[in-house]
């Protein structure tokens, strides 16, 4: 997997979802900059979440499908294996992600395959490069595996990171156990080491209708575009420059860029299509993006969020990355399933990190300690409280023991701990992060709204995808193959060669 030496990123009027139309961009797409998919072509797509609930946060079946047909147009006989892959947003399971989406009846139609990444082995791929958080990450067996590799993202604003177009989508090629590990104040270099398993030679974003503000429910902003490019650097920047961004302010975009993966300055991009780039800008104006404060963000609600800063202050003042943005997607999600959601939200004051000023919580108003690197020490209604900091270094984490977390156990867990919990004493939900699925069913434990996960609309395909996920883990079990593979990606080397030139800048410490 090399690195494109000729950044180009081509710029195309798309107005609606039409597959033939979508199918013609992408062929001309590839014809001009010289591609053709070859071996085991494997497609990522953004499916976070999907159905009618979600209707704007993953990439169309109708994009998907012309992407793959254009593809397919593309093939002069060198391809072994075109296959779609994803995991989706955690605890749920792809399988449901990929039904309510309308994938299968595509995948169907097309004759292509696809993997549920959580239900294949997880290849440890070894990393070398200067700042890395860790030696090693492991990733499906499908990517490791990848020949021509194809990142097909929907083009959104997101909570934690700014935006989401091409480098942040990597977060779903890894599985729950992993993707976790480092999601936290640091989650912009974890996105950063991940572009160290594998680059796409391809890719093409959703820009039909995109996403503003949010991730899991963002708003929809009619842009009518579809993106193409072959260098994930020179891709997101344009990106980021379409919706007034400077991309050296998104971390995740520009510490690739550091580490050799490619340049941000416009200059060094060939920038092409039938929208010029400032045509595209003007179709973008007023784009809303992500980043706003827990505090800020719940101003005005019956929630009073306080934050103070993560493990490593030196590096950030605020878990951008972690159980504040979480908790922002959690409310919006119980807003979509119940329109009672904040007027049967009792008060109640929810903490994060290293916070040291006072909680201004009347008696009967819930207090709620979020994950590991919570700490506060005062007096509460004349109560004292100490809450301790659990935090382990990164270095005490080890993928290898990194388990799955099963909604379920989850709920029935959650559910029976605020049950048994003096309403007078606070409640401290552990973890690092904790996931949007707790804090949602924190929240409706606390405040009796409707509970998303056994919505009548929700429970069919939730079950059905649940059995189906826990089914072909049991499959994989009882064959014998291996869960995790170490050091080994089928492809003909230890691991993807993607080093970036020698001659590109050093990793920023």
């Amino acid at each position: 997997m090399k690195i494109a030496s000729r950044p180009r990123v081509i710029i195309r009027r798309c107005p609606t979802y039409d597959v033939e139309r979508i199918r013609r961009i992408i062929r001309e797409g590839l014809e001009e900059l010289d591609l053709r998919p070859h071996g085991r072509t494997l497609v990522k797509p953004n499916c976070v979440a999907s159905g009618p609930t979600f209707p704007h946060a993953y990439t169309r079946p109708e994009f998907l499908e012309g992407v793959l047909l254009g593809l397919r147009d593309r093939d002069d006989g060198r391809v072994r294996e075109l296959a779609v892959g994803e995991r989706c947003g955690i605890t749920i399971p792809t399988r449901t992600s990929f039904e309510g989406a309308g994938y299968y009846p595509m995948f169907k139609r097309t004759g292509v395959k696809h993997y549920h990444f959580e239900e294949e082995p997880q290849v440890e791929i070894p990393l070398t490069h200067e700042g890395r958080l860790r030696d090693f990450v492991f990733t499906p067996e499908p990517v490791a595996k990848a020949d021509f590799f194809v990142n097909c993202p929907k083009f959104k604003s997101h909570p934690w990171t700014t935006v989401t177009f091409s480098m942040k989508n990597y977060i779903g090629i890894q599985d729950d156990r992993h993707r976790l590990i480092d999601h936290d104040h640091r989650l912009d270099e974890k996105v950063a080491d991940l572009q160290h398993i594998v680059q796409p030679q391809f890719i093409a974003i959703d820009a039909v209708v995109a996403g503003e503000g949010r991730m899991l429910t963002p708003i929809p902003r009619q842009l009518g575009l579809v993106i193409m490019g072959n260098s994930q650097v020179a891709f997101d920047a344009v990106c980021c420059h379409i919706i007034g961004v400077d991309p050296a302010t998104v971390d995740h975009v520009r510490i690739p860029s550091e580490r050799g993966f490619g340049s941000l300055d416009l200059g060094s991009i060939e920038l092409s299509g039938d929208v010029t780039l400032e045509e595209a800008q003007a179709m973008a104006k007023g784009f809303k993006v992500g980043l706003v404060r827990v505090e800020k963000y719940f101003e005005g609600t019956h929630i009073t969020a306080y934050a103070g800063p993560p493990p490593e202050p030196e590096r950030t003042e605020y878990c951008w990355g972690g159980c504040p943005g979480a908790l922002e997607e959690a409310i919006e999600i119980l807003r979509l399933y119940d329109a009672q959601c904040d007027s049967k939200m009792p008060r109640m004051h929810i903490v994060f990190g290293a916070y040291e000023g006072p909680i201004n919580a009347k008696p009967g108003e819930r207090v709620v300690f979020i994950g590991d690197c919570a700490t506060w020490s005062g007096s509460i209604n004349g109560h004292l409280i100490d809450v301790k900091n659990l935090y382990k270094d990164r270095s005490q984490r080890n993928p290898y023991e990194a388990k799955h977390d099963d909604i379920l156990a989850k709920m029935a867990t959650v559910m029976t701990k605020l049950a048994t919990t003096d309403p007078n004493e606070p409640i401290r939900l552990e973890g690092c992060p904790v996931s949007v699925a707790e804090q949602v069913l924190t929240l409706v434990s606390l405040a009796k709204t409707k509970n998303p996960y056994l919505s009548p609309t929700e429970i069919l395909p939730f079950g059905k995808g649940y059995l189906g996920w826990r089914g072909a883990a049991l499959m994989q079990r009882l064959s014998g193959r291996p869960y995790q593979i170490h050091g080994h990606c089928e492809r003909g080397e230890a691991a993807p060669d993607i080093t970036p030139p020698a001659a590109s800048p050093p990793a920023a410490e």
